[in-house]
């Protein structure tokens, strides 16, 4: 398993959170969300062969949430 580090600058509020917990958990691969509202960051633990990075972002993006920064640890 991967953990990328996803800074969404748009979450504003705990709807935004659960529609950016939902995009992700949805896509194929992701094993864990976690999302840090205050920070702007939405951590991810998925296998990067299934769901890469880019998946991630775009999943977030099509929900209408840019996403600025990607981070793999």
């Amino acid at each position: 398993m991967t953990e990328s580090t996803l800074t969404v600058p748009d979450m504003s509020c705990e709807a935004c959170v659960a529609t950016v917990q939902g995009a992700l958990e949805s896509v194929p691969g992701v094993a864990h969300v976690s999302v840090d509202l205050e920070q702007k960051l939405v951590s991810v633990e998925h296998d990067e062969g299934v769901a890469p990075a880019a998946r991630l972002a775009a999943a977030v993006e099509e929900q209408g949430y840019p996403v600025t920064g990607t981070e793999r640890s």
